[in-house]
């Protein structure tokens, strides 16, 4: 299993990352992954099938791997997309923050999907980004096998990377299949995680100003 995608420059096309301030700018953001094998992927799944004693035969399941190997490509391959920023012309300076973000990926762990959403917000700099793409980001950095943790982190440090915020926020709330379907089994058991940077992690006021737009307490 490869490894997950850790946030830096090489990701993306950067070339007009400097360009002057009151252009707009966009940069191309390709997954850095070595492809899909098809193929491969459907022999493994059957091969896995049968290995739990889960005969392939019937009419019902003979086109399972194939489906098996089809879905997890899809879960495992994010969309590329134009990570698109715009001069702050206004010199806008609180928090913008877009809420309940649908973010779904896979536990590395057990390859069991976790679902939730994220809440994503920033306290602009000299630029500020299209809204829909922090969404983006949070879908390129969940379709990899992942951990919670490490997904919330990765999308502020790239945030903080891309846009030299003053400060930058990611709450993730999601429900962990490998904690409801197996092991402890525990429905209903709901996962949070943050990341905090910059002013929104130095400044009391700020911080508490975000978690307060997140719906969340102060830790």
């Amino acid at each position: 299993m490869s490894s997950p995608v850790t946030p830096h420059r090489k990701a993306v096309d950067v070339s007009q990352h400097h360009a002057h301030p009151s252009a707009r700018t966009a940069v191309r953001v390709v997954h850095p992954g070595n492809g899909v094998n098809l193929v491969a992927a459907e022999h493994a799944a059957e091969l896995f099938l049968h290995a739990l004693g889960i005969s392939t035969d019937t009419e019902s399941l003979r086109e399972t791997p194939r489906r098996m190997a089809r879905a997890y490509a899809e879960l495992f391959s994010p969309r590329p997309f134009e990570l698109t920023t715009f001069p702050n012309d206004e010199e806008y300076d609180e928090l913008v923050l877009v809420r309940a973000i649908p973010v779904r990926s896979v536990c590395e762990h057990h390859l069991l999907p976790f679902v939730g959403i994220a809440h994503v917000g920033y306290l602009p700099g000299r630029r500020i980004v299209g809204l829909s793409k922090l969404a983006r980001i949070v879908e390129y950095f969940a379709c990899r096998p992942q951990v919670q943790e490490r997904l919330t982190k990765q999308i502020a440090d790239w945030l903080e990377d891309q846009l030299d915020p003053k400060g930058v926020g990611v709450v993730i709330e999601a429900d962990h299949t490998c904690m409801t379907l197996r092991g402890v089994q525990a429905p209903g058991s709901c996962t949070v995680t943050s990341t905090l940077l910059g002013t929104l992690r130095d400044d009391a006021r700020s911080r508490s100003e975000f978690f307060a737009l997140t719906r969340r307490s102060t830790p």
